[in-house]
């Protein structure tokens, strides 16, 4: 900045200008007057007031020259003219508004309302005559007009005003208009004839509800009875939309309910319920429930219930024929109703043809889709039995189910087992072995068990062994792998009192190639022997014959095979509660059951932790128990072999960047020198060296 420009004092002006000041001094100059404020002019003779009007009227004249066409100053300049009480001009502009554009509602409205604030009624009803002749479908002008006439209460006027407006036909609303005014007058003829002529113009559903209701308020209930009847017979499929036929069955039923009609009530939502499907007009149905809880009799309710939900089930199988649960639906309330009339023959047949229908939609070619369906059989067969009492037709319905499953591909023991115990229950035992046999005879590839053991029982009941060891060894040579055929073989034996062919049972048992679950034959054999060892007079072989017991030879069979910590577990187990016998005292079976967890201990070393950590547990318990006999020595051997737990951290499965805690188990005979242990061990012991060295050197 140039030396002349600098500013030689810094210093704080003594009087600061504040913009208070600045707004204070601008209002002071300009003379209190705000902007944008006129200055109103005070007249005070004619002279100076016709010079005014000459002034506006020029401003008018000016602005509708420069805009011809808007009609918003036509509007303004009427209106000062109507201020000016200068009506003549007024009309005029509104006149020459009009000739620019006649079609404007709301020039109309505001020529007309111009002549009613004024009370110029005969030319607010030219101006209103003018309007409705040249726009006859806007209604706001008729509304308006009618109003004044009433007004006025030049009545007969404006009833022909209305007669005009409903000769185009209007909307609900004008004939709403017409017949509140006819009602107004109290004349209900005449307002009856404009609502007869209103559904004749509008054979809508709303307008004979309309009229219905008024007939409710005149309290003519008859004649509102006979609208109701009259839009059912008049108003087709044409007139009513969807779901208005239900309404108009609803609001008649109302109708009929609120004049304790209750029969015509009743009847009206019985002729809808059957006409109308329920899926498509639930609430129709449900009002028809509530008036049966209100009004009906209990026999009445319940019978209305059973039907609607008989409505609804046969929608559900009609959409869905393999919805089986709602066939069962279906037939149990058919059962209920049979049950309730006695299981008379058209009830009982009402069922049959319930079942009949539900069974003939057969399921896809898969076992998984034929469970629920074959219950249906099997509920029919019980039902031609147990209610309808004829042994005969169950019968029949059996030999249907089993022809139509395809046993080729599965095959299901119930029914076949249902149909025997029919035939045990009518007495003809040789029927019931011919069904059975059938089915061992048709379906041998598919070795069912349930049909193998469901049959054993019936025989086994009847106390025929021979025939039931027929059907166990059927059942072996059918599926050999079949570890519950072994076992069920066995226990048939031990059952008889037949000890050695149930050992032999278990021993060809254990020499098959494949079992599927041998763990379940091992068990059963070695609970025989324990059961054998504990009752020997129920042993009719001669025991193990001076040698160590059979239980105990079983076990280490066993555990040659596999190194399970059940097996384990087990075998202590009963080392610890095996019966004393000659040079088997108690201490022996402490001393033998300790050297079976001592084996398990040292076979279980490098295994699964949690496997060797139920052992220690399964011991430790051991030595406590008899702690008191042995001494606490052996606890805290036991004891001393728990590991350490400890929290470690790895991969996660699902995420391999991130890590997750875990707990492992630290066995006192697993610890191995560690060598990271070993480094920081001697990093310690050269810290605490240097820390000694600056030490020694200032002694």
């Amino acid at each position: 900045m140039s030396g002349k420009y600098a500013v030689k004092n810094r210093a704080p002006a003594p009087i600061q200008i504040t913009a208070e000041q600045l707004l204070r001094e601008a209002h002071d100059r300009g003379g209190g007057s705000s902007h944008g404020q006129k200055q109103r002019s005070q007249i005070t003779d004619p002279e100076e007031l016709r010079e005014h009007r000459m002034n506006k009227r020029k401003e008018f004249e000016d602005a509708i020259r420069m805009n011809r066409v808007h009609l918003g100053n036509y509007v303004k300049y009427a209106k000062w003219e109507e201020a000016q009480e200068e009506f003549e001009r007024s009309r005029s502009v509104f006149e020459r508004a009009l000739d620019i554009d006649h079609r404007s509602q709301s020039l109309w409205l505001k020529y007309a309302e111009m002549e009613m604030r004024n009370k110029f009624v005969n030319h607010a009803r030219n101006v209103w005559d003018r309007a409705v002749t040249l726009l006859p479908r806007v209604d706001q002008f008729w509304y308006k007009y009618t109003y004044m006439e009433e007004m006025v209460e030049n009545y007969a006027v404006c009833r022909s005003l209305f007669e005009r407006w409903m000769a185009w036909e209007p909307d609900d609303k004008a004939w709403h208009a017409y017949a509140a005014f006819e009602e107004r007058r109290k004349d209900a003829r005449r307002a009856r004839d404009v609502l007869e002529r209103f559904v004749a113009c509008h054979p809508r559903l709303a307008s004979y509800l309309k009229y219905a209701r008024w007939e409710e308020r005149q309290n003519q209930i008859p004649l509102a009875r006979q609208v109701y009847e009259r839009a059912l017979g008049e108003l087709g499929e044409w007139e009513l939309e969807d779901g208005e036929e239900a309404k108009l069955y609803g609001a008649f039923a109302r109708f009929e309910e609120q004049q304790r009609e209750f029969a015509r009530c009743r009847a009206i939502y019985a002729f809808a319920a059957t006409k109308l499907d329920r899926a498509d007009f639930p609430e129709l149905h449900d009002a028809y429930l509530r008036f049966e809880k209100k009004h009906g009799a209990v026999d009445d309710v319940e019978r209305h219930v059973a039907e609607s939900r008989r409505r609804d089930y046969e929608a559900r199988v009609s959409s869905q024929p393999r919805d089986y649960d709602a066939w069962f639906d279906l037939v149990r309330l058919e059962e209920g109703r049979a049950a309730d009339l006695g299981f008379d023959e058209s009830a009982v047949d009402a069922v049959r043809d319930a079942y009949e229908r539900a069974v003939s939609h057969l399921p896809p070619p898969e076992k998984k889709y034929w469970r629920r369906y074959v219950y249906l059989w099997l509920n029919y067969a019980c039902f031609e039995e147990l209610e309808a009492g004829d042994l005969a037709r169950a019968r029949a319905v059996y030999r249907a189910a089993l022809d139509v499953v395809p046993h080729d591909r599965f095959t299901f023991g119930k029914l076949w087992l249902g149909a025997a115990h029919l035939e045990v229950r009518a007495g003809d035992l040789a029927a019931a072995r011919k069904v059975l046999g059938e089915a061992l005879g048709r379906c041998r590839r598919l070795a069912k068990p349930k049909l193998y053991a469901g049959y054993a029982h019936l025989e086994r009941q009847l106390g025929e062994v021979d025939r039931c060891r027929t059907i166990y060894g059927k059942w072996v040579e059918a599926d050999p792998a079949s570890s519950a055929a072994w076992a069920a073989f066995g226990d048939l034996e031990h059952a008889v009192g037949e000890q050695d062919r149930a050992r032999a049972v278990y021993e060809l048992a254990l020499k098959q190639p494949e079992l599927d679950k041998p763990e379940a034959v091992w068990k059963k054999y070695v609970d025989l022997e324990i059961f054998l060892e504990n009752n020997p007079d129920e042993d009719d072989g001669d025991g193990a014959a001076g040698g160590p017991p059979r239980a105990a030879t079983l076990y280490e069979r066993l555990l040659e095979r596999t190194g399970h910590v059940k097996v384990y577990l087990s075998y202590a187990a009963y080392e610890e509660a095996a019966p004393a016998g000659p040079g088997r005292g108690a201490a022996d079976a402490r001393t033998r059951a300790r050297d079976v967890f001592g084996r398990g201990h040292a076979a279980l070393k490098g295994g699964a932790a949690e496997d060797r950590v139920a052992l220690l547990d399964a011991w430790a318990a051991f030595e406590q128990r008899h702690a008191a006999a042995e001494g606490p020595d052996k606890l805290a051997h036991a004891r001393s072999l728990f590991p350490r737990k400890v929290k470690k951290r790895r991969p996660r499965d699902d995420d391999p960047e991130a890590t997750e805690e875990y707990y492992d188990f630290i066995f006192p005979d697993d610890a191995k020198p560690n060598v990271n242990l070993k480094i920081l061990e001697m990093a310690k012991k050269w810290k605490e060296a240097t820390k000694k060295r600056p030490r020694d050197e200032e002694a």
